[in-house]
């Protein structure tokens, strides 16, 4: 999905996303009728369970990533980048410490019970602010951009991270890996990023 950007960009991206669904839909069919043997009875019953998760990661990260790939092509992709990174960073560093400061309301206690409805004005507020001035300064686009951008932002970063916790929770794992310890792994310094990826790419392209 990544590299058929670098041709066909967008298109190439949604038509490698939608070549891996099919191929992962006949493919897991056809271990429907597996040796016999341990796991044959999981293999037949679920399907849909294997399919669905396959096709929702593959959206997840490599056709999400490729947005972000997709923002580097232009002349100002640097730029465009950055708008992205300081948005996911203020938003994620704005809520955490206002979050502790003055976080006394969960917002989703049942999901991620340290988020705070006192957390999420501090990413709205810090995340909205840096992004709105680096749209207008670095990129120059008008004002209004900058505000819906930010806006974008700090919300799919919010939601993305809540997505995670709540796979964890599925899983019933703590942590996505072991490559950055205390972080929760990698995943946690990206579950924001990447459907924000897709948020900036359509923000600057369709309406910039």
């Amino acid at each position: 999905m990544i590299w058929l950007t670098w041709h066909f960009h967008a298109v190439g991206a949604l038509a490698g996303y939608g070549v891996t669904a099919v191929v992962c839909v006949f493919w897991r069919l056809a271990l429907q009728e597996p040796p016999a043997g341990d796991g044959a009875e999981a293999l037949q019953t679920n399907y849909l369970r294997d399919v669905a998760a396959t096709v929702f990661l593959a959206a997840w990260v490599p056709l999400f990533g490729a947005f972000g790939v997709l923002l580097v092509y232009p002349t100002d992709g640097s730029v465009r980048v950055f708008c992205l990174m300081i948005g996911v960073v203020c938003s994620d560093s704005g809520g955490y410490f206002v979050g502790v400061l003055f976080g006394k309301h969960p917002m989703v206690p049942s999901i991620s019970p340290n988020k705070s409805w006192e957390g999420l004005a501090g990413s709205l507020f810090f995340g909205i602010t840096a992004t709105t001035l680096t749209a207008t300064l670095l990129t120059h686009k008008p004002v209004w951009i900058g505000l819906l951008l930010g806006l974008t932002i700090v919300a799919t970063a919010t939601l993305g991270d809540l997505v995670e916790s709540q796979i964890k929770r599925d899983l019933g794992i703590k942590d996505m890996g072991r490559i950055l310890p205390g972080h929760g792994g990698l995943m946690d310094r990206l579950d924001g990023t990447l459907p924000s990826a897709v948020a900036t790419w359509t923000v600057l392209t369709l309406l910039g």
